[in-house]
């Protein structure tokens, strides 16, 4: 299998992947972008994609889950141990700039402010670690993760550095073919997309059929179509496959008061969700 992530070699998405899919050729992209096109226009390509993270809420990939509309396969909900990267020999007291893509920086918020680092955006995680280990400074630092320290030679001069020990982030893996499992006696989730008729009520009528047929919504969210704030269109999961009668009935329900309406997949759902 083909797994496409945004980063480079020891991103925690690579990663991801590989624990999911331990046999698995990884393709690195540059962007989120890059990741779900490499998908689209390889049938036999699958895209690893974080959707969401526990501490800080979504990562910003639900426009190009709306416009490239992939099948998803498989959640997994992954620990994420960010750590305090430097060259070898660098002490703590040595840094002032910290380098990180924003999702890090963001989740490591306490032990920054404690330290007076000054925040460095960049695109990935890895990809800050490979900037430090070839800047030859240590007054700059990274914020990645353990098997980035391995690949690029840095110390790890302080370890899970993260605001919340919890730290989980939500991955998808999604691709072109449509599949699904069969219906069986685990749990599972299905992912849709709706954008509701122009019309008052709208979204209370549609949500009326989750409530009559007792259907879970685990996930609700509305997004402004690009380039409108008076266009939505809402991401939402639920609990159940879609060949279940009362799921059918729900979403025929939904149905009748969209414009448009396309399932994202259904798929097991992960045992995090027990927890």
């Amino acid at each position: 299998m083909k797994i496409a992530y945004q980063g480079i070699e020891g991103s925690y998405s690579e990663s991801c992947a590989q624990e999911m899919h331990p046999e698995c050729e990884t393709i690195a992209c540059k962007t989120f972008g890059d990741v779900f096109n490499k998908a689209n226009e390889d049938a036999e390509v699958r895209a690893i994609i974080p959707e969401s993270n526990k501490t800080t809420g979504n990562i910003g990939v639900e426009y190009l889950i709306f416009k490239y509309r992939l099948n998803i396969y498989q959640e997994k909900f992954y620990p994420i141990h960010h750590h305090l990267l430097g060259l070898p020999g660098t002490k703590i007291e040595d840094v002032k700039n910290v380098f990180s893509h924003a999702q890090g920086l963001s989740q490591c918020s306490n032990f920054i402010k404690k330290n007076n680092f000054i925040e460095n955006v960049r695109a990935d995680t890895a990809g800050s670690a490979k900037y430090v280990s070839e800047s030859k400074n240590k007054n700059e630092a990274a914020i990645a993760s353990k098997q980035s320290a391995k690949i690029y030679n840095l110390d790890i001069l302080a370890s899970n550095i993260e605001d919340e020990k919890e730290n989980v982030t939500r991955f998808l893996l999604m691709g072109k073919p449509v599949m699904q499992p069969e219906l069986k006696k685990d749990k599972y989730i299905t992912s849709f997309l709706f954008k509701l008729k122009s019309k008052p009520a709208a979204l209370y009528s549609a949500l009326a059929g989750f409530a009559i047929q007792g259907v879970n919504l685990t996930k609700l969210q509305s997004y402004p179509e690009k380039n409108s704030f008076t266009s939505y269109f809402f991401l939402c999961d639920l609990d159940g496959h879609i060949e279940d009668p009362k799921v059918q009935k729900s979403l025929e329900e939904l149905g009748l008061h969209c414009e448009d309406f396309h399932v994202l997949g259904v798929f097991n759902s992960d045992k995090f969700r027990e927890k």
